[in-house]
């Protein structure tokens, strides 16, 4: 273990580049359905992008569930990587009762920098807001066009 992660450490300082989707494919939950495709895992890391620049995003647990209780709208976005799986496993179940859409991403490092954070989130929540309407809109048709699972 110790060695994974001076491995890691050393990868990082050399610069060399990130994980590709189909290997961090390798690291994803069982629960991690319904799982966003390559092209659109890009458009959501671009959507949050432009809404982490208007500071219309939710992230972490504790704050996107607290939204999602309050009845707040948004696209949920999940990383397929995190454990233990209990951490964020009740907040699917969450989105499911208020209709709300979800997916999962590969990785959670990936997440968090898309949100302009050095450190790793597991949950971001994309808040709608007209400067990236357009963008939105066609994140929130392909998400709720994901099979949900079972």
């Amino acid at each position: 273990m110790a060695r994974e992660k001076q491995t890691e450490a050393a990868a990082d300082a050399e610069g060399t580049p990130e994980r590709s989707y189909r290997e961090q494919l390798d690291f994803l939950n069982p629960i991690a359905q319904p799982l966003a495709s390559r092209k659109l895992t890009r458009k959501l890391y671009k959507c949050i992008r432009k809404a982490a620049k208007h500071k219309q995003i939710r992230r972490g647990v504790k704050e996107v569930q607290k939204f999602i209780n309050k009845g707040e709208k948004g696209i949920t976005v999940l990383a397929g990587d995190t454990l233990p799986i209990d951490v964020y496993c009740h907040i699917p179940i969450m989105c499911e009762d208020r209709s709300l859409p979800y997916a999962y991403v590969p990785s959670k490092s990936d997440l968090g920098a898309a949100a302009g954070s050095k450190r790793p989130t597991c949950v971001i929540m994309i808040k709608p807001h007209e400067e990236y309407q357009e963008t939105y809109d066609e994140c929130l048709e392909e998400v709720g066009a994901l099979p949900l699972p079972l």
